[in-house]
């Protein structure tokens, strides 16, 4: 397909997440996902190897699958004809980012805590974090909200759009299936350490260069909102890999200098206490109202990595 159907693609996928985002009653082709490692695991776990090979069997046959499928559906489409292969890209496009979604998440976390209490919060915040929502506080609470907002910018926003400009949306779809894999099997513990590592990986080589590319686009968002561009670029260079991701920690120690705030910090996962590293030491703490401001930028944002996608699908066949 020709960059300047692409970029087409492209906008329409932005739109539909502006004005639609995750809708309950549509059918979304990562739950689809999901059910497939879960179909797949217990029989390549039942294989004569080694868990950390047969785990990668296992992630390298649904990534190409995934990627194979869509490239035929993609091309099935523009067969028929080029306006029904955007429409199909655009589709694929559209389920792979998750903007809108990913701020009615968080804002229903600030408005449980406006209106509902912290119990109401805690049930809202467990629905988008891993980590046991009933020890958080008020402020618990509300930076866990902020952090998901950080960090599934990168997941929900920047590397779709980039896989989509370098491979278009099969290349955008695989990446999901990359993601939906170590959210379902890449945990460091005994049932997946093995298993899992090898769709961890994929991750975080799939995410390290859009984890780092966001940084100049959140501080420019930054400046654009509140000045803040500087401080956000500092954040980021200075406590970046503060992290035990890779990656994680960089949209987070951006989004810590874009709102002032500091993130991090110990928290309990699956019974377990885990001492993370302070971002943003000697900053704020966050407040309820910050989850706005962090939708807010992580949006702004996605309208920036957008529109530079865009303008260089547009660009591209003039510099060939």
């Amino acid at each position: 397909m020709p960059t300047e159907g692409l970029a087409l693609a492209l906008t329409l996928a932005v739109t539909l997440d502006m004005l639609l985002g995750d809708p309950l009653w549509l059918p979304h082709p990562v739950r689809w996902m999901g059910r497939a490692i879960a179909w797949l695991e217990p029989r390549f776990r039942r294989l004569t190897l080694k868990p950390l090979v047969s785990g990668a069997l296992m992630a390298t046959l649904l990534v190409s699958s995934v990627w194979l499928t869509c490239l035929l559906l993609v091309w099935f489409a523009a067969a028929v004809h080029p306006a029904a292969g955007i429409l199909v890209q655009a589709v694929m496009i559209y389920v792979c980012i998750s903007a809108r979604s990913l701020a009615d998440a968080a804002l229903a976390v600030g408005d449980a805590l406006g209106h509902s209490g912290l119990g109401a919060a805690r049930q809202a915040v467990s629905m988008i974090v891993g980590r046991e929502a009933d020890r958080l506080d008020e402020r618990g609470v509300t930076r866990a909200a902020i952090e998901t907002v950080a960090e599934n910018l990168v997941d929900g926003v920047v590397s779709p759009l980039l896989f989509a400009v370098l491979g278009g949306a099969p290349l955008a779809m695989a990446y999901k299936m990359v993601n939906t894999l170590d959210s379902m099997v890449g945990y460091k513990n005994d049932r997946y350490l093995l298993f899992g590592r090898f769709a961890a990986r994929m991750d975080d080589v799939a995410n390290f260069i859009p984890a780092r590319l966001a940084v100049p686009f959140i501080a420019f968002a930054a400046q654009l909102l509140n000045g803040r561009g500087r401080a956000t670029m500092n954040t980021a260079c200075r406590d970046g890999r503060a992290h035990a991701s890779p990656n994680a920690g960089y949209p987070e120690a951006a989004f810590a200098g874009a709102l002032g705030l500091w993130m991090g910090g110990p928290n309990h996962y699956h019974g377990r206490l885990v001492e993370k590293p302070i971002i943003g030491l000697g900053f704020a703490d966050a407040r309820p109202a910050h989850i706005r401001q962090a939708c807010r930028l992580m949006q702004t944002t996605a309208l920036l990595v957008f529109m530079v996608a865009a303008i260089t699908l547009l660009l591209l066949p003039m510099a060939l």
